[in-house]
């Protein structure tokens, strides 16, 4: 006759406390990206609010904002002074506040797309030597439909991947993931990499009209972003000139 199973033998895969205790504590790298629009901003400023509810510190970093000053801004109107990245070591910003006995928990990097690929195997550094949690937020791909070099370390280096669950439409309906650079009523397919510009319509720039210096740039001269599907990024077609043109505008 064989023998009863041992009950205790479905707890044999849990280790001991002291086992768990030598296992190694590491923080995580998580990108979370997604076309223009669709609320990676947003989501930046609401997981720094969760984590520091927890009595957890962190640092809000961003390189190239749209609004053009050192702060996570989204276009519901939410925002944050932030440090604004340059070409420093983030190894270092965190060092220094360090010396100046301050703790970091975690680290919000907005517009992460615009990191080089040295900052981001900096980052991974943070989370696995000193168990910083860093939370990148950012752009895949550029106007053209090609990687940033900052997003391609990230997918390369990344523990976690998540793409924004928010969907942006392209005017024709379909899911969009294309940021099509704008001017004058065409897609741009050849410029510098780093532009930073908005989502308002041609339409809503002619209304409105935005004065620099004396000068009042028109849609001749001004540069936008407008989310398209693959077809119509691939065409270059821009849709109706709608007049009340909006798409959801979250950061």
């Amino acid at each position: 006759m064989d023998a009863l199973p041992d009950p205790t033998d479905a707890l044999s895969a849990v280790p001991v406390a002291g086992s768990r205790r030598s296992t190694p504590v590491v923080g995580h790298l998580k990108f979370f990206f997604g076309p223009m629009d669709c609320g990676k901003s947003t989501l930046a400023l609401q997981i720094d609010h969760n984590n520091s509810r927890q009595g957890r510190r962190g640092l809000l970093l961003v390189r190239h904002d749209r609004s053009g000053r050192p702060q996570i801004s989204s276009r519901i109107g939410i925002t944050r002074e932030a440090a604004e990245i340059r070409d420093d070591d983030l190894r270092q910003l965190v060092r220094a506040e360090w010396a100046a006995g301050q703790r970091v928990d975690y680290l919000i990097v907005d517009e992460a797309q615009f990191l080089s690929p040295a900052q981001v195997e900096q980052l991974a550094e943070l989370a696995d030597d000193v168990q910083v949690d860093v939370y990148c937020f950012g752009l895949a791909t550029d106007f053209r439909g090609e990687m940033f070099p900052g997003s391609q370390r990230l997918f390369e280096l990344a523990d976690e991947l998540k793409a924004i669950q928010v969907e942006v439409l392209c005017w024709c309906g379909v899911p969009g993931r294309f940021n099509a650079r704008v001017r004058a009523g065409r897609v741009i397919r050849a410029g510098d990499t780093v532009l930073v510009a908005d989502t308002v319509s041609d339409t809503e720039q002619h209304r409105s009209g935005t004065e620099s210096n004396g000068v009042t740039d028109t849609t001749e001269t001004t540069v936008r972003y407008q989310v398209l599907c693959r077809r119509h990024f691939r065409l270059g077609d821009l849709g109706p000139d709608v007049a009340q043109s909006g798409q959801l505008r979250l950061a």
